[in-house]
């Protein structure tokens, strides 16, 4: 696994959002799984697509990077790598803390 920081600095404005974030996050690891299990390939694209989105807006940069990997992955229809992608992506999730400010 990449090193991702685990610790997010997060606005205190975004505060009652991150509660949401996280669960809609979870949810997209269920789906990128389905989606890995019937090779669907687009839909794996798009995921990783909003993932590079969402991510950097809440200043959780490791979700963009996954998603640009995933997105990478689906383009080339390497299985493998985004098997390792929703991996780290769960790991990730169960791991990050975040502090507001």
């Amino acid at each position: 696994m990449t090193d991702y920081q685990l610790i997010v600095t997060v606005a205190k404005d975004l505060a009652d959002l991150i509660p949401v974030f996280f669960q809609n996050r979870k949810k997209e690891i269920a789906t990128l799984r389905t989606a890995l299990a019937a090779g669907d390939f687009e839909q794996l694209r798009q995921l990783g697509h909003r993932m590079k989105g969402v991510g950097n807006s809440y200043g959780f940069a490791a979700v963009s990077e996954i998603g640009k990997r995933v997105e990478d992955g689906a383009r080339t229809g390497d299985k493998a790598a985004i098997d390792r992608c929703i991996a780290e992506y769960s790991d990730y999730l169960s791991k990050v803390q975040v502090v507001y400010e």
